[in-house]
């Protein structure tokens, strides 16, 4: 599959280093980040003089925007600037880490997977989590009232073999559904379709609805739309994981330090986003306006926002089970992932902040 197209061209984020008698002085929000990103970068540099770091303009990515928006992430790089580009879905992402255009990524599981599998485990290690939740079936409730009525109707997903498309897939195969993975047909019709163009495409009468991670599921609501089904009623606890945090092997080696600081900023700021969720909120919309030129609404990015959770723990055994359902939908062959979680970075910065380390469910590099 060839590369999509990255939204914005590679983009160096001021690098955030500032004194200590300043940082004990400044909090995290958007006043103290514009304070900030101020200061030149006299902090001393780590093994590196950059790193590249890939993400999504979604609100499942949260993580991303906001550690990018508010400088959390670049304060624990000191003088190593943080370069960013972003994607419309994982695959994409996956061929920018393995041409080294990215060092690190936020990204969804499948992708991750297809990733690990295709390389026979040498290209990436998933090092920490980032988000669960945040997707929806959201439908046309003219043509499509109940989840029977699904059959039959031209559904999108973001992309072939992307998270939502592969969740998709297996849930038409449990209504006794069949659907050819590649080209989507079936008894019903499944479209991939840019997350940037599916809110037009549903005004546009073209598809009659959409599994999407947000802001894209509210944005439908907004245009009419109802959500039929939120994925996480499907999951144990009604958490499953969304966003993982993977890097290339090859950089993890060489330079551990960068990985840790990149860790440790994220951990952070998904302390602030819990902690402060309104500013958070705003922060996230701000960086998606940055990114693709216009904020979302009040109405969707309030609707989006509470069915997303933020947290470091990638939710190891939900990764297994969404493999499983890759398999089932003929996209996969039955993968080893054994090897595929490298938490130890992770539980370090997590034990030095008194916090339990969180388990790999039998897949790390020593599991």
């Amino acid at each position: 599959m060839s590369a999509a197209r990255p939204f914005t061209t590679l983009r160096t984020v001021a690098a955030v280093a500032a004194l200590p008698l300043l940082l004990a002085s400044c909090g995290y929000g958007s006043d103290a980040a514009t304070d900030e990103k101020k200061v030149a970068a006299e902090g001393a540099k780590l093994s590196t003089e950059s790193v590249r770091v890939g993400y999504f303009p979604n609100l499942t990515h949260a993580t991303a925007l906001v550690g990018d928006q508010e400088g959390i992430i670049q304060k624990e790089l000191g003088g190593t600037q943080l370069k960013v580009s972003t994607f419309n879905a994982g695959p994409s992402e996956i061929e920018a880490l393995n041409a080294d255009s990215i060092d690190i990524g936020f990204i969804g599981p499948s992708p991750a997977i297809n990733g690990y599998t295709k390389s026979k485990g040498k290209n990436l290690r998933i090092i920490g989590g980032s988000a669960s939740g945040g997707v929806k079936l959201v439908v046309n409730p003219e043509k499509i009232r109940t989840l029977d009525d699904v059959k039959g109707k031209r559904i999108a997903t973001p992309q072939l073999g992307n998270t939502q498309d592969v969740a998709f897939l297996n849930w038409i195969s449990e209504q006794g559904w069949k659907v050819d993975a590649q080209s989507g047909k079936g008894d019903v019709s499944v479209l991939r379709t840019d997350n940037k163009v599916t809110p037009d495409a549903y005004k546009s009468g073209s598809i009659d609805g959409a599994w999407v991670p947000e802001p894209t599921a509210s944005k439908l609501v907004s245009e009419g739309g109802k959500v039929l089904l939120d994925e996480s009623s499907l999951w144990p606890d009604k958490k499953f994981v969304i966003t993982n945090i993977i890097v290339s092997q090859k950089f993890l080696g060489e330079h551990p330090d960068v990985v840790e600081a990149v860790l440790r900023g994220s951990v952070k700021t998904n302390e602030w986003i819990n902690a402060n969720p309104d500013k958070a909120k705003a922060s996230a919309n701000a960086k998606l306006k940055e990114l693709t030129g216009k904020p979302l609404g009040p109405k969707v990015i309030d609707s989006a926002w509470p069915s997303i959770q933020f947290t470091a723990d990638p939710l190891a055994a939900t990764l297994q089970a969404q493999a499983d359902h890759a398999v089932k939908a003929g996209l996969l062959k039955q993968p080893d992932l054994k090897g595929i979680y490298d938490l130890g970075p992770l539980n370090k910065i997590l034990k030095a902040a008194g916090k339990p380390a969180i388990g790999d469910a039998g897949l790390g590099v020593d599991g």
